[in-house]
């Protein structure tokens, strides 16, 4: 289980959110959701101690800054060096890295592991591929193949099918649905409402802090969309005749 604890963050004098306190269970693939500039991507980065914050975060009651290992994290593409002359299968094998230690290179049993990843991911002939030679898509599943070589208990993607193909998004989602079978924490910042119901079991809803969460059926309803979006956003997501509790 990840849960953050009273965590605040401030770009300016003004904090995105203040004392946000949320956990998030095992078991699940619960979604991040909220309009632009919400703090959705700021509470990822705030939880893992990328950025400067006040709070604290812990994975199964220890502190993250102690079980990084235990935290697979999938950034946003845009934020990646497309150029930097790396290919496929050395990207994968980096997850690879947090289990060995220091002074020691992966082995055998690590190339095998990236080889099985990517045969998950349907990515095997790619292999030797430089990264910016893929699609969207491809690319996205490379870095899903690099989480699964890490074997963590808490798996995080900000915007993972932002300008993917359908079968890239469809990809993904197995592999999301067997870590959630495993008991592992799948926690996805999320933008196309029109999936929430499909892809999540619990909701975060937010804008500049929680406006709700828990399990989909409970939190995504139109009130909660207006109060985070705006009424014409939920008035076209649900129509009149939706319960709106």
């Amino acid at each position: 289980m990840l849960k953050i604890k009273e965590l605040t963050v401030a770009y300016t004098s003004t904090p995105v959110f203040s004392d946000l306190s949320v956990a998030f269970s095992p078991g699940k693939i619960t979604g991040i959701i909220g309009p632009n500039g919400a703090g959705k991507s700021t509470l990822i980065k705030g939880a893992l101690g990328l950025i400067r914050r006040t709070g604290e975060s812990f994975v199964d009651n220890q502190p993250v800054r102690r079980v990084r290992r235990k935290i697979a994290y999938v950034e946003q593409r845009a934020a990646l060096d497309l150029t930097f002359p790396i290919s496929v299968f050395e990207v994968v094998l980096t997850g690879t890295y947090g289990k060995l230690g220091l002074f020691k290179s992966p082995g055998q049993t690590e190339r095998n592991d990236v080889m099985k990843a990517l045969e998950q991911v349907n990515l095997t002939e790619f292999r030797n591929r430089q990264i910016g030679e893929l699609s969207g898509g491809q690319l996205q599943r490379v870095f899903v193949a690099r989480a699964i070589v890490q074997q963590a208990d808490v798996v995080i993607l900000d915007e993972p099918f932002v300008g993917i193909d359908m079968k890239s998004e469809e990809e993904i989602m197995h592999v999301l649905r067997d870590w959630r079978a495993a008991g592992k924490t799948i926690i996805v910042v999320h933008h196309d409402l029109n999936k929430v119901a499909n892809y999540f079991d619990d909701l975060l809803i937010m804008n500049h802090g929680i406006v709700a969460h828990g399990p989909v059926s409970d939190v995504y309803n139109k009130v909660n969309i207006q109060q985070a979006f705006s009424a014409d956003l939920s008035a076209v997501l649900f129509t009149e005749t939706e319960d709106v509790s």
